[in-house]
């Protein structure tokens, strides 16, 4: 088989046939990436690190490994903001677009390299004139807008390492990751606009500062959306007013490698978050190498669009980090992507709520477009014949992130929008691994629609049993086996929990979880978390077989499974199904689809019920929150929903539940 070309997946009684090949001459990658790698990965890494990023002091070490703790690149120096901003403008490529900015209300800006220069170096002053030094910490809180990563990059200017809070949370969470991070200051704005109207986010930061974090000695705000709001005499400080009095001048600080760069907060397995920390050279390394080679960049005609939110870490390595170190052009949105500008309103929502991304692929000329599978199976239900009338010919590349991707809305998304002539890249990675760890190189990899494929040259991954044997095909779970320059540095302030949570299960391997299969051709299938398993009666079923056996009905578009609590069974499979486009509900049709299920994977695994719904509960950052329909299913509170896109969407689901538990 060709390379590029897109093998025959096959399923009981499915085969998706293999598109055309990939045109070679349009892709970049090739072959020696994986055999240099395979050969000496330390040296491999130190090469990389060389070539594309700029030292101030060159390293004399490559790894330093005491497992499970890594050093990378010893004895290097370097500086983040220098590497994204400076080393571009001094080339002469000040007046490249850094950024297209497309606010949720229509409004734009364009960002060069220059002007997104001068305004970090302002921020990074107004930050030394509160006080702020080296090795102290911040917490950023604000909408997707520029001001924010000029934020993030000030921080890196002077060496004080960020803690991005997601826009969605609540002050809860804002208070917690404040005090464990000791944040001096708190950067925000008024408000962002989510689904048309201004989401508050500074009256968050001030319940979260009553509540506690004293560590907080300023809140800097962006005036986003005028919604006027409390300032507090001699803390609060507005962005405009304090940038109006900075010079544009502040030099970047060399920074040791394994300097803090950032601590980033995931949810444990207990209610305190985990705070991630990313260091400066190895994290640098492995952004700037992973953006290039796994979008197969080309920088100086790409526009590249990661259509995320920067409060996850894959805004911090593919909207912010990534990009501007490789000096490509970057679309930022800040919005959900399908709300339209206000000309393009009609009556009928639905009318007019499919067409925004697509519109500004268009109007950008955006050629790698790297997205979730939650949105692409959202697309999915609006219909076979959407998008239609938009041209996205120039799209080349195209990406997934976050869940496991389905194989058929990997099909819909290659042949609906890439027409079937875009490599996909569908990407594994954490917030832990700060960068791609498994994905297709386009041009070099055989990609199998729904698998991640291999390891990605540098690192080294393996399935293995419950007693921790290599599993050579098969079900198991996924491990990484050596370092890697992106990894995380470990749990900030909790050392031990690091090394139990991701090091204990397997001796010498680094494990967060994740379930995975290797196929008889050695391709890696991610399954999901491990802890997203059902019991039913003995029997451990995966929450993503279910859904995945779901999709796999013509009508459905996408599906949510959750195990609720049986009291003869211990769990039952409940799941939750949206349909696709003019497909409508019946009784008839929730039995088919259940009957599905059991053809495929046998009648343990039919589901107990099948609710047909308009929506599942999702985060504004497109996660579903499998914990309310747990809720609903079991009949119980729901506990806080303030992080949901649209709350109405669990009423919705709760009087459907009513109606008949689907049997």
């Amino acid at each position: 088989m060709a390379e590029g070309s897109i093998e025959i997946y096959e399923s009981e009684d499915r085969r998706f046939p293999p598109p055309p090949e990939f045109a070679a001459a349009a892709l970049t990658n090739d072959r020696s990436l994986y055999d240099e790698a395979e050969a000496d990965y330390e040296a491999f890494w130190a090469r990389q690190a060389r070539e594309l990023v700029t030292w101030s002091t060159d390293f004399d070490t490559t790894l330093e490994w005491d497992l499970p703790f890594s050093k990378w690149f010893i004895g290097g120096e370097l500086n983040v903001s220098e590497n994204c901003l400076d080393r571009h403008v001094d080339a002469g490529k000040g007046d490249k677009v850094a950024y297209h900015w497309e606010g949720e209300p229509g409004d734009t800006r364009t960002i060069t390299y220059s002007e997104l220069l001068d305004d970090v170096e302002r921020f990074a002053n107004v930050m030394k004139g509160l006080g702020l030094e080296k090795g102290d910490r911040v917490a950023i809180y604000m909408p997707m807008i520029p001001e924010l990563p000029i934020a993030m990059l000030a921080c890196t200017r002077i060496g004080v390492a960020h803690s991005v809070i997601f826009g969605g949370f609540s002050p809860d969470s804002i208070t917690d990751r404040c005090e464990d991070a000791e944040a001096r200051l708190v950067i925000t704005a008024d408000a962002g606009y989510r689904r048309g109207e201004p989401s508050a986010l500074k009256p968050n930061v001030d319940a979260a500062l009553s509540a506690g974090a004293p560590s907080v000695e300023n809140v800097v705000v962006v005036d986003r959306c005028g919604t006027d709001p409390e300032m507090v005499e001699g803390r609060d400080h507005w962005w405009h007013e304090v940038m109006a009095d900075a010079a544009a001048d502040c030099p970047a600080e060399p920074m040791d490698s394994e300097q803090l760069l950032y601590i980033l907060y995931t949810s444990g397995t207990t209610a305190k978050p985990k705070g991630i920390m990313h260091t400066t050279g190895g994290y640098l390394t492995q952004a700037v190498f992973t953006h290039k080679y796994v979008f197969d960049l080309k920088a100086d005609t790409d526009v590249y669009w990661c259509a995320a939110d920067i409060g996850w870490v894959t805004g911090h390595s593919y909207i912010v980090y990534g990009p501007l170190a490789n000096g490509c052009t970057s679309v930022m949105y800040e919005g959900t992507p399908d709300t339209p500008r206000p000309e393009e309103r009609g009556d009928d929502r639905a009318s007019w709520n499919k067409d925004r991304l697509w519109d500004i692929i268009e109007r950008y000329g955006v050629t790698q477009l790297y997205t979730a599978p939650t949105a692409i199976r959202t697309f999915m239900r609006w219909g076979p014949e959407w998008p239609a009338g938009r041209d996205l010919s120039t799209l080349r590349v195209l990406g997934t992130v976050g869940e496991p991707i389905n194989p058929e809305a990997w099909m819909w998304y290659h042949e609906h929008i890439g027409a079937e002539r875009c490599p996909i890249v569908d990407t594994w990675w954490q917030t832990e691994t700060g960068g791609h760890m498994i994905s297709p190189l386009p041009g070099v990899t055989t990609t199998k629609p729904g698998s991640g494929c291999h390891p990605i040259p540098g690192t080294f991954a393996e399935v293995v049993d419950d007693d921790g044997q290599v599993v050579t095909e098969g079900g198991g779970y996924l491990t990484l086996t050596r370092p890697w320059p992106g990894m995380l540095r470990g749990i900030w302030g909790d050392p031990e929990r690091y090394k139990e949570t991701y090091w204990s299960t397997y001796e010498g391997r680094y494990f967060a979880g994740d379930g995975a299969r290797v196929d008889a051709d050695g391709y890696i299938w991610i399954l999901g978390r491990v802890d997203d398993v059902m019991n039913v009666s003995g029997h451990r079923i995966s929450t993503a077989e279910v859904e995945s056996a779901l999709v796999d009905h013509p009508a459905v578009a996408e599906a949510a499974v959750v195990g609720a609590t049986d009291e003869v069974t211990g769990q039952a499979i409940v799941g939750y199904v949206i349909l696709i486009g003019s497909v409508e509900a019946s009784d008839e049709l929730r039995e088919e689809v259940r009957q599905h299920v059991a053809k495929k994977l046998g009648p343990t695994a039919r589901p107990r019920a099948v609710f047909l719904v308009p929506d599942l509960p999702k985060t504004r950052s497109g996660k579903i929150m499998r914990r309310l329909l747990r809720n609903v299913a079991d009949g119980h509170q729901l506990g806080d929903t303030t992080t949901l896109a649209d709350p109405g969407v669990v009423a919705a689901i709760r009087e459907g539940a009513a109606e008949g538990d689907g049997d």
